[in-house]
């Protein structure tokens, strides 16, 4: 599985960005999206992830209540639009493929396939 991420980039405090992750050359039926990010000190984090099927949504403490993963079928696309964002939310965000069960919907290793990542920056 092919994954393009767009829609990073920089902001102030407080401001929204829409991440998205699309698939060029399959169809994310069958499969969970996940969105990772890594800031230059840390380890790579889990954010958030959607099951394709039947759409259930998971998602990080950190982000719960500002970050909103959603699909779009018609589109074999998924999106994190992310709201009040803070300084702490800047790293590289990954999207990734996977059949992680539910226990292991956060780890790294429960997905096949990732995006090349894209930059999102919160400053001042």
């Amino acid at each position: 599985v092919q994954l393009v991420e767009s829609g990073g980039g920089l902001v102030q405090p407080g401001d929204s960005l829409r991440l998205s992750c699309a698939a060029s050359d399959r169809s994310f039926s069958g499969y969970s999206v996940g969105w990772f990010r890594q800031a230059p000190v840390n380890e790579r984090e889990f954010v958030a992830a959607i099951r394709w099927s039947g759409g259930n949504t998971y998602y990080a403490d950190s982000v719960k209540g500002r970050f909103t993963i959603s699909k779009d079928t018609a589109k074999n696309t998924v999106t994190l639009q992310m709201n009040s964002l803070k300084p702490e939310d800047t790293a590289v965000y990954y999207c990734a493929v996977g059949r992680p069960i539910m226990s292991s919907v956060s780890q790294e290793s429960s997905y096949y396939y990732w995006g090349q990542g894209t930059q999102v920056a919160v400053s001042s």
